[in-house]
């Protein structure tokens, strides 16, 4: 706000008084010492009601603001609300910045558009700039946000009904090494899960957000799409679990037969009944359907409900652990025999049978059992670590609560499943274990109902949380954009992803028909091991990167740590199934190439750009400052954008510059520099030069050209040339070659400025030794679609180091020149050696593996004059209006000097002329414009020596030169080389 503001300001505010003159603010001011107290929204004032100056008040923020029309500030600008709350604040004059922080600005650093509040209630935080007290909706703590769910998701049904069957199938050793190998793989994904959740803010989706965030949009999407599926998969495997412990309490409740199977092993053959796969089927998708409606109920609902689920699992463990060590004393089943040393022993190493597709052992079973199975059956015991992150939007402290409840989760289940290894194992016999599917319920005191109870409200709780997880998962990859396929599960923030819900309950009853407990876990395993390695290698990048962004509140990890985790993802996926891993593995692959070609692109400051980042820096470094070996020497061209004309609307450079930087690379690798100029100033151009460097960069990409946007603001374009050919670029990285096009337009649009303009580019380039090529008739230039025919010829006539031969190789790359053949004009002295000359040239190119015919071309002495007879019709004329224009230029400079009492002035410099020397130059070029006719009239594009602008002439004597040069030559580049070889012989 600038002085007329305020002083306008104070006469809308004080009608009566007239205009009340600005104070400036001084050190000791009361409003300066109390500016951090202050509140900006004081009520509006009306303006019928009398005004009357009141003392400056001392207002705290959060406190309610001065009420009423009569509040006003002494020695500060009058703030106004309208009724709406929107406000216009005072300003400290010298920085700009509001007297008060507003709020609502730091949230602009998480990345959310945040429009004003109409109202208070519209913002979250807006009491705190308005004076309001803040109202809040009620935040999860540690134990009930984050302990409590993942410990509710880890203890499921693989503990009651599979984990005892586990440590008959594997023995105690065995079962215990798999308890630590899963338990070690989930403790340090939760060390990388606590290192990334504690570096920033966390938005909805969960893993999918911090996978996503950290190695980019393409594998955050493929990875978040798997967990999609295996958190939705893990949905049907809770139903049948719960639906499976229901019909064995209540047999009578099957509507179909059960499955009778023999015990193999046994004295007596005993029947072992399994429920039906039917009744599984049929009473799966009852219970789904209901899940789904209790989940269509909102969110809040299965939150309130949610914890309560927890409190029949721990009774249930409880009374389990009791009836282990009351099973001596309570007349056991058969089978069980209580806390033994000698069952202990008889139980430690394993023991694999082949069972049926229900885990009976059988000896005619088709499905055989190693401790690498036992990997896969087992894992999805130890998942569900990331329930709490995926509450990150309903936790008071998402910093604090993530790390410390995940990891008690995990080291309190894993502690859990270890103990109870070793009390299995000493508590029945191996038939036991294998046979009776339910041993936990068996021995459970007082009742086995309170296991079966324990075991349905679990099993419902987990599969409520996976239906009720994984379309939000979904939701959230959807509302990132990036996939325009998922467009239909878009939901507006805090609404509920309805579809999204009804498309994972079609998926979660799809799998309850398979029906198949044992066949649907290495599924679930699957994913989520890949998920768990996307978390590992998240931070194990992060923190090999260290970026100035890292700075995680979880101290305690470490990126070998990371490594190790996500290696022990790796090893486990391979050990349970090395199909499954592949078909997983290809199926993230498929998503991320799919995402990679439609997606939309997003810029999440994701780790690999930092890699990126990093690793050029590196590469930089080991460039060092000293010159790149020729067999290393890349072009790395500046494209000087300047058009010499006009170009149509919307386009920032000439259509054709792009392809010609195109055919200066080989297989597209290597990068260019697009450059252009604006005349001006730069504090007035500063948001041009941005708007045009983002034009000239989208059409680089519509080019499909590797390269970047440079614009530059300078007074004049010689200046803003001069700066950038002493500053482009970094090290050894600084372009080495400055392409433009030829000022054909010059002479026919009358632009008397290019002369001196494009002359002192030249010299301005071979002071900083860079290489020029100059491009002539680049209008007819090709695009990669236009196939040539016919030869590229070069006119070798001063050493360059080999670019021109190197540009000649360089463009039979492309498709558009690969049917054209090379020549190479040697030009030589009429009493020269032109044989030895020959040879030494194809001896030359032959060490360089360049195919290309030599021609060798005698002159007279390049100063004698040619009989007109021999030269070109159009050339001759051409060279004599050049004569023409050259005297007259001359006797104008001369007429200026002898007015003015000078010496001869160019340029606004003096210049010294030689007409033996200018004539001299001008049969030079005709002579050489005249071969190039004669033997490439028909070429597909020639290639010729740049001469240099001869010193203390006028630039405008150099332009007649070039013009008779390039005179009738449709298509031609002048190369100039720098003072070093860009081609070697050896290898």
């Amino acid at each position: 706000m600038d002085n007329g503001d305020i002083e306008s300001g104070a006469e809308d505010e004080f009608p009566q008084q007239g205009r009340r003159k600005y104070r400036p603010v001084v050190a000791h001011d009361r409003a300066v010492l109390e500016m951090s107290s202050m509140d900006p929204g004081s009520s509006s004032s009306s303006s019928s009601l009398p005004r009357r100056d009141v003392p400056l008040r001392n207002i705290k923020v959060g406190q309610q603001a001065n009420e009423g029309p009569d509040a006003k500030e002494e020695g500060s600008s009058p703030r106004h609300a309208d009724v709406n709350g929107s406000q216009k604040e005072s300003k400290l004059e010298l920085f700009g910045f509001d007297s008060l922080v507003n709020i609502l600005g730091l949230k602009s650093m998480t990345g959310e558009q945040i429009p004003a509040p109409s109202s208070p209630r519209d913002g979250e935080d807006v009491s705190i700039t308005l004076g309001h007290r803040k109202t809040s909706d009620l935040k999860l703590g540690t134990m009930m946000g984050v302990f409590v769910p993942c410990l509710q998701n880890i203890l499921g049904i693989i503990y009651y009904i599979r984990f005892s069957w586990i440590v008959g199938m594997g023995g105690i050793a065995e079962s215990m090494l798999l308890v630590f190998f899963c338990g070690l793989c989930t403790f340090l994904t939760a060390i990388s899960l606590s290192a990334i959740a504690t570096n920033g803010a966390m938005k909805g989706g969960g893993p999918y957000y911090l996978i996503g965030r950290a190695l980019g949009p393409e594998v955050g999407v493929s990875i978040g799409l798997c967990f999609f599926l295996g958190n939705a998969v893990a949905g049907s495997l809770y139903v049948l679990g719960a639906v499976e412990t229901f019909l064995k309490a209540l047999p009578a409740a099957g509507i179909f037969r059960e499955t009778i199977t023999k015990v193999n092993g046994t004295a007596v053959a005993q029947p072992i009944e399994s429920p039906s796969s039917h009744d599984l089927q049929i009473y799966g998708i009852v219970v789904t359907v209901v899940l789904c409606f209790i989940v269509f109920g909102g969110v809040k609902m299965i939150n309130r409900v949610a914890p309560a689920f927890l409190i029949p699992v721990l009774l249930s463990i409880f009374c389990i652990f009791v009836g282990i060590f009351l099973a001596r004393k309570d007349d056991p089943a058969e089978g069980i025999t209580g806390l033994s040393l000698s069952t202990f022993r008889d139980n430690w190493g394993p023991e694999y049978q082949k069972t049926n597709n229900a885990g009976i052992p059988d000896p005619e079973g088709k499905v055989e059992w190693s401790f690498n199975a036992l990997v896969g059956l087992f894992f999805p015991a130890v998942t569900g670590i990331m329930a709490g992150s995926n509450r990150s939007a309903s936790l008071k402290d998402t910093q604090r609560s993530i790390p410390i409840g995940t990891l008690a989760a995990t080291l309190t289940t894993t502690a859990l499943y270890l103990i109870s290894v070793l009390f299995f194992g000493a508590l029945a016999t191996r038939e036991k274990l294998l046979t009776d599917r339910l041993l936990t319920a068996t021995i459970a005191w007082p009742l086995p109902a309170i296991v079966y109870i324990g075991i349905i409200l679990s099993t419902l709780g987990a599969a409520l949380q996976s239906l009720t997880g994984a379309p939000r998962l979904l939701a959230a990859i959807a509302n990132d954009d990036i996939l325009p396929i998922l467009n239909y599960f878009k939901v507006a923030e805090g609404s509920e992803p309805h579809i999204a819900t009804l498309f994972t309950a079609l998926l979660c009853i799809g799998c309850v028909i398979i029906g198949n407990l044992d066949l649907i876990t290495p599924t679930i395993t699957m994913f989520f091991l890949l998920c768990y390695a996307g978390v590992n290698l998240s931070c194990f990048l992060l923190d090999l990167l260290d970026a100035p962004s890292w700075r995680p509140r979880w101290k305690f990890h470490h990126w070998s740590l990371s490594l190790l985790g996500a290696s022990l993802c790796i090893v486990i996926m391979f050990l349970i199934s090395w199909s499954f891993t592949v078909i997983s593995l290809a199926l993230a692959s498929l998503i991320y190439y799919y995402v990679s070609i439609k997606g939309k692109a997003g810029d999440w400051g994701d780790g690999f750009k930092s890699a990126y980042f990093q690793l050029a820096l590196r590469s930089l470094r080991s460039l060092g400052a000293s010159q790149v070996h020729p067999k290393n020497w890349y072009p790395i061209p500046l494209i000087f954008c300047r058009p010499w004309g006009k170009l149509p609307e919307n386009v920032p450079c000439h259509p054709k510059l792009a392809d010609f930087a195109n055919c200066m690379k080989k297989k597209g690798r290597g990068m260019s520099i697009f450059v252009s100029i604006l005349d001006g100033d730069y504090h007035e151009c500063a948001e041009d030069a941005k708007a045009a460097c983002k034009q000239l960069d989208t059409y680089i990409d519509y080019k499909n050209c590797e390269g970047v946007a440079e614009i530059v603001v300078a007074p004049s374009m010689s200046e803003g040339f001069r700066g950038i050919v002493q500053t482009m670029g970094l090290g050894n990285l600084k372009p080495n070659i400055v392409v433009m096009r030829y000022p054909e337009i010059w002479r026919r649009e009358n632009l008397t400025e290019i002369p001196a303009t494009f002359v002192g580019i030249i010299n301005d380039c071979i002071v900083a030794n860079k290489a020029v090529v100059i491009v002539k008739g680049l209008d007819e230039w090709p695009n990669e679609y236009q196939r040539q025919y016919g030869t590229i010829d070069l006119y070798w006539i001063v050493k360059d180091g080999g670019l021109m031969l190197l540009l000649s190789q360089l463009l039979l790359t492309k498709e558009s020149f690969e049917s054209c053949k090379i020549q190479v004009f040697c030009i030589a002295e009429e009493d020269s050696d032109a044989e030895g000359l020959k040879a030494d040239v194809k001896k030359f190119l032959y060490d360089l593996r360049m195919q290309a015919e030599v021609i060798v071309v005698s002159m007279k002495s390049w100063d004698l004059k040619v009989e007109g007879g021999s030269q070109n019709d159009d050339s001759l004329e051409a060279f004599t209006q050049a004569q023409g224009r050259i005297t007259d230029y001359l006797n104008e400079m001369k007429e200026a000097a002898q007015r003015d009492g000078t010496s001869l002035m160019a340029d606004g410099k003096p210049v010294v002329v030689n007409e033996q020397q200018v004539e001299k130059f001008l049969y030079t070029t005709l002579k050489l414009n005249s071969t190039i006719l004669r033997y490439s009239r028909m070429a597909a594009v020639v290639l010729v020596s740049l001469p240099p602008p001869p010193l203390n002439h006028p630039a405008y004597f150099y332009m007649e030169y070039m013009d008779l040069l390039v005179e009738n030559v449709p298509r031609l580049l002048m190369v100039r080389g720098y003072r070093r070889d860009v081609v070697t012989l050896f290898t």
